[in-house]
């Protein structure tokens, strides 16, 4: 299982006293056989948002529907004001995508997709429009033998 700390900030909460300083770590993990996950964790110091964050996201992982070394179909998922786009490719186009995106897929082990984010680029909405994204992906041959099985409504 690896993991990848893809964006790290500090946050302050104003009190009497004065600013009370935290931070957030958002990491991605992933087996690279077609398991991701992303977690959000927050804490006093960095190393224990990310040992939290790490534990978030091996808690919310999702299985990746991998066709080859692409994704089955194209799709579009819309979180917050982050819009991304993620579109199969042919063997041997690499990753075409960048920053969160890029970790999330190369954790997961898609080897060949084209990634676009449309409106906000914060991080964390993309990691997870992109984990919303890679949980809507059906496979093909389990979809068709899911409605092929399906008992008919006439009685």
């Amino acid at each position: 299982m690896q993991e990848r700390v893809v964006y790290t900030r500090r946050i302050s909460k104003v009190v009497k006293g004065g600013r009370r300083l935290r931070f957030n770590a958002l990491v991605v993990v992933g087996d690279g056989q077609g398991q991701v996950g992303a977690g959000l964790g927050k804490a006093l110091v960095i190393p224990d948002a990310v040992r939290k964050g790490n534990a978030i996201g091996r808690r919310n992982m999702v299985n990746i529907p991998l066709k080859g070394s692409t994704i089955p179909h194209q799709i579009t998922v819309k979180k917050g004001a982050t819009i991304i786009v993620l579109k199969p490719a042919r063997e041997g186009t690499g990753i075409i995508a960048a920053g969160a995106m890029r970790a999330m897929l190369e954790l997961g082990g898609v080897r060949d997709v084209v990634g676009k984010s449309l409106g906000s680029r914060n991080p964390i909405n993309i990691v997870y429009a992109t984990i919303d994204a890679l949980r809507q992906l059906k496979d093909p041959e389990v979809e068709v033998a899911r409605r092929v099985n399906r008992p008919s409504r006439t009685a």
